[in-house]
């Protein structure tokens, strides 16, 4: 049957399959290098998005097994390498890279991945040296997070039994590099602050090149550190190494025996500081003292002198009180005196003695009664007259009364009216 072209015509499918074949064969290895734009995540976890230079652009894919293990955050506008395969996807008829490897331009993945790390959890906070917290002046029970087989620890231990012997060291062991580790590194610092009595927390390791360190430049890590109940010190590599956890932890070490010196006191400076302290303060109390001697010293010359000027005031007192007192004696003395006089004249008015010296007499019976009346008197009776210089023994011879008066005679009383 003939037609309109002399050629085998091929179906769509067929050419695909062709060109596929051609395609994945002449390009199953090849490393391009471009500039990411419309990056995609989907829930899946693949990576889609398209690599351009300034002519052309092409279609790219991660699958999620190789995307989990890339270190550093893809974005737009970052240049990369991508080593990979073209494949075609038949449905479309769109070719596309197949990525196995990836790395961005002009800087190290490691480096690129520690930058953009370093710049998330900044914005974060996670820096900020208003939330680092002072260390424990004299820690009772320190906790490290290290591997118990490596020289770290033993640096450590080293310094922190010269310098000081008070704290208890716990080891909390854990990876410190390869897969893994940094869960385990983040586990090992959740145990430890459920230590009962921990005051400190010291992350360690030894050196080693940025591979061997990327555990504690892990998200989780830095985390762990930045959520840690108790302080933390970092202690990782060498003074030339630098990590996000020296950047999270509270205090950073260069060195783990730089570990062991900053988180204990050293006992010779303790000791010397502790008698350098004992002389300022014998020095100082010997001083006071002094002070206090030289104060009471003349406190008691003041008060003696004190003491003597009120003796000598209340002598004074004293003799101003007794001339009044005597003077106050005196005047009611002649007061008393004079009144005793004026009744002495009075009861010299009265004395019968007196009346009888003016030739008055004193007539009485022998057993003393004073004769009052005639009435009183019988014939006979002996009679004693006393006059004011001595008495007269006489005997009644005849008793001859005075007249009486007349009495007068009295009006009768007019009665009174009853009461009503």
């Amino acid at each position: 049957m003939g037609g309109l072209f002399e050629t085998d015509v091929y179906t769509v499918s067929e050419l695909t399959s062709e060109i596929k074949r051609l395609l994945e064969s002449s390009f199953a290895d090849v490393t391009v290098r471009g500039q990411i734009n419309t990056l995609s995540r989907p829930r899946s976890g693949h990576v889609y998005f398209g690599l351009k230079d300034d002519k052309a652009q092409i279609r790219a894919v991660i699958w999620r097994a190789m995307a989990e293990r890339i270190r550093f955050d893809l974005t737009d506008g970052l240049e990369v390498d991508l080593q990979g395969k073209v494949t075609l996807y038949a449905p479309r008829g769109e070719y596309q890279l197949d990525v196995r490897k990836i790395e961005p331009v002009g800087v190290g993945t490691l480096e690129l991945a520690f930058r953009q790390m370093y710049a998330r959890l900044d914005q974060e906070g996670l820096f900020d040296p208003g939330r680092k917290r002072p260390l424990p002046r004299f820690p009772r029970r320190i906790v490290v997070v290290t591997s118990p087989t490596g020289a770290a620890v033993r640096d450590f231990l080293q310094v922190v039994g010269r310098r000081w012997r008070g704290t208890e060291i716990l080891i909390a062991p854990a990876r410190v590099q390869g897969p893994g580790s940094a869960e385990e590194v983040v586990a090992a610092i959740a145990a430890a602050n459920r230590v009962a009595g921990a005051d400190l927390i010291v992350v360690t390791r030894g050196g080693g090149s940025q591979e061997d360190l990327w555990t504690f430049n892990e998200e989780a890590v830095a985390r762990a550190i930045a959520n840690s109940r108790l302080p933390v010190i970092s202690a990782i590599g060498h003074e030339i190494d630098i990590t996000i956890a020296d950047y999270v932890a509270d205090v950073r070490a260069v060195t783990p025996s730089e570990a062991g010196e900053r988180c204990v006191p050293d006992m010779q400076e303790i000791q010397t500081r502790l008698e350098l302290l004992s002389r300022r303060l014998s020095n100082s109390l010997g001083d006071r003292l002094k002070r206090v001697r030289e104060r009471l010293r003349n406190l008691s010359t003041r008060l003696a002198r004190g003491i003597r000027d009120v003796i000598r005031d209340a002598r004074l007192r004293l003799d101003d009180l007794a001339a009044r007192s005597d003077r106050g004696v005196a005047r009611c003395i002649d007061l008393r005196r004079n009144r005793l006089e004026r009744i002495a004249a009075s009861l010299e008015a009265l004395n019968p003695l007196g009346v009888l010296a003016r030739g008055y007499s004193l007539t009485a019976r022998e057993d003393g009664a004073l004769v009052r009346a005639t009435s009183d008197l019988a014939k006979g009776e002996v009679l004693i007259t006393r006059l004011h210089d001595g008495e007269i023994r006489s005997k009644i011879a005849e008793v001859r009364p005075l007249s009486a008066p007349a009495e007068p005679t009295r009006k009768p009383r007019s009665a009174r009216k009853p009461r009503t």
